[in-house]
């Protein structure tokens, strides 16, 4: 027989994009909620999961938010043990921490460990599901697919490739990062819960014949992701510029070489003209905000409001290490912050969607993961909302449940994540 788990308490409900009409038609929570899983997966929720049986262990969270597992759309595990390093914009930021620790990765059993360490620590803030950059090494990234496969993670991870502007020890060719690309992906992709990501780091470190390559790929396989970065940072786009005069802009760099789709992801994109915010609508491409990362490195104010009301899907993520925190609560609250400094409050139901569903669609996930609903992975994350002496004499103050919610989001920690469920399984923190 089947054991199955019943976890009750609040339940955060998506019914639509939030972003998309007003959020109050799409976002709801169930203040007397239920969600029973089996076998990897949700096979009720509301009044349909409160079954009883010898077979049913009940996990009574009352007062606490039982949400989807959060999703990081854009991170860098091999920039784990180089998080919050001080004071360096993009390109210093580069040389001066991440080429010299991405070199580290070299050794196999660096990688191992500190692939280990990354998923335990997002595990750790709730975070079930990430998209990965690894280094160039082909086994850095079949380090992460397999500690991701240990824990039962549903990760998306691809080979950094660079062939130009990055130091000895971290440059590949065009060649070589085909081959390697098609070789990891051919392997991993689909395989259980992995899906790879063809990943040229960003333009200025990849030749035009490295881009060209990595776009045939893509085209040989579409049902594989493509991430990369896209106008960061102002001195960014003009050594982009620089480098590809003939472009009509930074995201002509990857359009040419087959680099523009629906299944692309697209990092920080803060700096965008309006034609490539009219191509990456028309192509379906997605744009991942990096709030942490934004302010810590100096980048701008991602324009939230207007893109992912504009139609163009929009996914959340802490960037680590360029990104200061591996939570996605105070990715959440980053990212509050951005857009009231663009005149526009954020609602906390928008939020979760982003670090959730939004994310999900983003990496083409919709189907499987970030929605509490039948048939999906029952991967979740259980928030107390008044983990802190802080947090709760606020949420004493709360009139509706999304006051009681908002204090967690602006001022949470791991300390707020009082359960975590990936594939069904509870982890149990050490």
């Amino acid at each position: 027989m089947t054991h199955r788990h019943l976890l009750t308490g609040h339940v955060l409900h998506f019914a639509g994009d939030p972003f998309a009409g007003p959020w109050q038609d799409a976002v709801q929570i169930d203040t007397d909620g239920a969600v029973l899983i089996a076998d990897g997966r949700i096979v009720a929720t509301g009044a349909a999961a409160r079954v009883t049986g010898d077979d049913i262990t009940h996990h009574d969270h009352s007062g606490r938010l039982i949400c989807p597992g959060f999703i990081d759309a854009h991170a860098h595990y091999p920039q784990t043990a180089i998080i919050a390093s001080w004071g360096k914009r993009l390109i210093d930021w580069l040389n001066t921490y991440t080429f010299p620790e991405e070199m580290r990765l070299a050794d196999p059993a660096y990688a191992r460990k500190t692939a280990d360490t990354y998923l335990d620590l997002v595990l750790d803030h709730g975070t079930t599901s990430v998209a990965s950059y690894c280094t160039i090494h082909p086994h850095s990234v079949t380090a992460l697919f397999e500690a991701a496969e240990t824990r039962g993670m549903a990760i998306v991870a691809g080979k950094t490739c660079m062939d130009r502007n990055a130091p000895d020890g971290l440059r590949d060719t065009a060649q070589s990062a085909y081959d390697d690309s098609k070789a990891l992906l051919d392997h991993w992709h689909g395989t259980g819960r992995a899906r790879y990501a063809i990943t040229p780091r960003f333009s200025p470190t990849s030749t035009p014949d490295q881009l060209a390559a990595l776009g045939a790929l893509w085209s040989e396989r579409p049902d594989a992701l493509m991430q990369t970065h896209l106008s960061e940072q102002i001195d960014e786009i003009d050594w982009v510029r620089g480098l590809f005069p003939q472009a009509r802009d930074y995201l002509d760099t990857y359009e040419q070489f087959g680099l523009l789709g629906a299944r692309g992801l697209y990092g920080h994109a803060i700096h965008l003209t309006p034609r490539e915010i009219d191509r990456l609508r028309d192509t379906g491409g997605a744009l991942v905000h990096c709030p942490t990362s934004n302010t810590f490195i100096g980048s701008g104010l991602f324009d939230l409001m207007g893109l992912a009301g504009g139609g163009i899907p929009v996914g959340l993520a802490t960037d680590t290490g360029g990104g200061s925190s591996f939570s996605m609560l105070r990715t959440m609250a980053a990212a509050y912050e951005i857009a009231q400094l663009r005149g526009v409050a954020v609602h906390a139901a928008q939020l979760l969607w982003l670090a959730t569903a939004g994310s999900a669609r983003a990496l083409h996930r919709q189907d499987h993961i970030g929605t509490l609903a039948p048939g999906m992975d029952a991967d979740i994350c259980v928030l107390d909302l008044a983990s802190t002496p802080a947090i709760a004499q606020r949420v004493d103050q709360a009139r509706t449940i999304w006051d009681a919610v908002f204090p967690t989001l602006m001022m949470g920690d791991d300390r707020a994540v009082a359960d975590v469920w990936v594939a069904g399984r509870q982890r149990m923190r050490p």
